[in-house]
């Protein structure tokens, strides 16, 4: 067996899992510039899981020139959750709607343990403690075209 290559990759949905820090780094390059509400996140106390509707950037998308930029409904969700806290977050605003800067891991003082952390646009920031980093990133919907009809950009 050997690692994927760039060559190997089509336009088809997502699914990836994310297992160490590393791997989440991959996934943030997806989610960057994903936009949800807030009404759009869930966390599951009994199954220890949280998870965020998002309206990602297909960054990996190959035929951008050929159909302008596109967006495409998905999943992220993260497992063994312990805790999950906000910070410039109003969670009471059912139309907020944040805007996915980057997804990180800090470590904790005992491995695997620690926290993801998903960065958001205006300082805001989820903070997920979780039992070891564990993530999945699923694409559940046809992409469709990017309402502004841009690429993001990071000026």
């Amino acid at each position: 067996m050997s690692d994927a290559t760039f060559g190997d990759g089509r336009e088809a949905p997502l699914n990836l899992g994310a297992e160490d820090a590393e791997d989440l780094t991959v996934l943030s390059a997806l989610v960057q510039d994903a936009v949800f509400g807030t009404g759009d996140m869930v966390w599951e106390r009994g199954s220890r899981r949280f998870s965020v509707l998002l309206n990602r950037f297909r960054w990996e998308d190959a035929g951008v020139t050929r159909h302008g930029p596109e967006r495409v409904r998905s999943v992220l969700a993260i497992e063994n959750v312990l805790s999950v806290a906000s910070q410039g977050v109003d969670r009471a605003d059912r139309d907020l709607v944040l805007s996915l800067l980057s997804v990180s891991f800090e470590a904790g003082e005992e491995a695997p343990g620690g926290a993801v952390l998903l960065t958001l646009a205006g300082d805001g920031a989820i903070r997920i403690t979780v039992e070891a980093p564990q993530a999945r990133l699923r694409d559940v919907t046809r992409p469709y075209a990017a309402v502004s009809g841009r690429i993001p950009r990071h000026d």
